[in-house]
């Protein structure tokens, strides 16, 4: 029985462990917080967290995570982690967690990050029957001569360079040189770019190695943002068999065991390309929640069993949407493209909001407190 664990959320201080926190909390299980500083307290102020550890970094958070709970014999607790930095990182201390903890990871040191470069991610992806982009990695600096513009740069990996300033789209190569200015990563991922007309995520989890995945929910976004993510979007139910069935065998080749968010771009003419791989939680898991399917939750009971219960999966109803409620009014309201009062009747309409909510209110007033911290 899970409720006989310890279960730890080990993340940099987001709404993205707020999510797991109430997924937890919602279903009777109070977690360990252990909050790397971060904007603002969100999850360290949430009701449903049992003990609560403020750190400054992740180094610091992994040195209280085994003097404090590695030493259990039995009932070995779990640890879900939110953001990439803290799971490359346990990734790297594989060896040292084995035995302590159940925890996200691909069954030996470094697998994760290994999976975490791009370009080795695309290439396996290719090999399991997805469909990716055209794609080269070259080093800082260096401009191919034989390039089909426009592209799109990216750092290598998500714990190497920038993040936002390593994202670039270049319609020559003057505009390419240009980029190098403020790119940071010494290893560039060069793309070509499409003009998408969607965006594709799916949230779900692993367990026994990868050999069995349960897809919760699909997001598309309800509007765009040019170099930002879109926070208002509907869930769906995950229909391609076909792309299930590739996944499958990319999650069981990596032996992955975690929650995971995979993202797809969509063209004009309704090609999936697939993107990458988020080897933890992702910011859109609670609306899985919301939806009758707490990932933080039915992971672990599968990482018990072995097995994946087919009772869990729930139906989606047509018109679910989910809202990061303070971002999006910013995106639209503030910038004018809605009237505040039908931005009001989007978000009481919502069927999962991110940061307010009436059973666990303080976060969302922490929210408001920082409005401009947020973004």
């Amino acid at each position: 029985m899970i409720n006989n664990h310890k279960f730890i959320v080990f993340a940099l201080d987001h709404y993205n462990p707020l999510g797991v926190i109430r997924s937890l909390g919602e279903n009777g299980i109070s977690p360990v917080f252990i909050a790397v500083k971060h904007r603002m307290d969100l999850g360290a102020k949430s009701k449903y967290v049992s003990e609560c550890h403020k750190v400054e970094s992740v180094e610091e958070g992994y040195k209280l995570l085994l003097e404090k709970y590695g030493n259990e014999k039995e009932n070995l607790p779990f640890l879900i982690t939110c953001d990439d930095r803290t799971t490359g990182y346990l990734d790297e201390h594989y060896d040292e967690l084995t035995g302590k903890f159940i925890f996200f990871n691909a069954g030996k040191k470094g697998r994760i990050e290994e999976y975490m470069d791009k370009n080795n991610i695309l290439e396996a992806a290719k090999r399991h029957g997805l469909k990716v982009l055209e794609t080269r990695v070259v080093n800082h600096g260096e401009v191919p001569g034989d390039l089909e513009y426009p592209i799109i740069t990216k750092s290598i990996s998500p714990n190497v360079g920038g993040w936002k300033s390593d994202v670039h789209i270049c319609h020559s190569a003057d505009e390419l040189r240009e980029a190098y200015g403020k790119i940071e990563a010494p290893q560039v991922l060069i793309q070509k770019y499409i003009e998408k007309k969607n965006e594709y995520c799916l949230d779900g989890y692993c367990a026994d190695n990868g050999k069995v995945m349960f897809h919760a929910i699909a997001s598309v976004y309800n509007y765009l943002i040019p170099g930002y993510y879109s926070p208002y979007m509907t869930v769906l139910e995950v229909k391609d068999k076909e792309m299930k069935k590739s996944l499958e065998s990319l999650m069981a080749d990596i032996g992955f065991e975690g929650i995971y968010s995979i993202e797809f771009l969509i063209d004009k003419d309704d090609n999936y390309y697939f993107s990458e791989i988020n080897f933890r939680n992702s910011t859109w898991s609670y609306a899985s929640t919301k939806a009758g399917m707490p990932l933080p939750v039915l992971w672990a009971e599968s990482m018990l069993s072995k097995t994946i219960d087919d009772c869990n999966y729930k139906a989606i109803p047509d018109g679910f949407t989910a809202m990061v409620e303070p971002v999006d009014y910013a995106k639209r309201v503030d910038a004018g493209t809605i009237e505040a009062a039908d931005w009001l009747i989007d978000f009481k309409e919502a069927n999962c909001a991110f940061y307010y909510s009436a059973d666990d209110p303080e976060p969302f007033r922490e929210a408001v407190r920082n409005w401009k911290k947020l973004g």
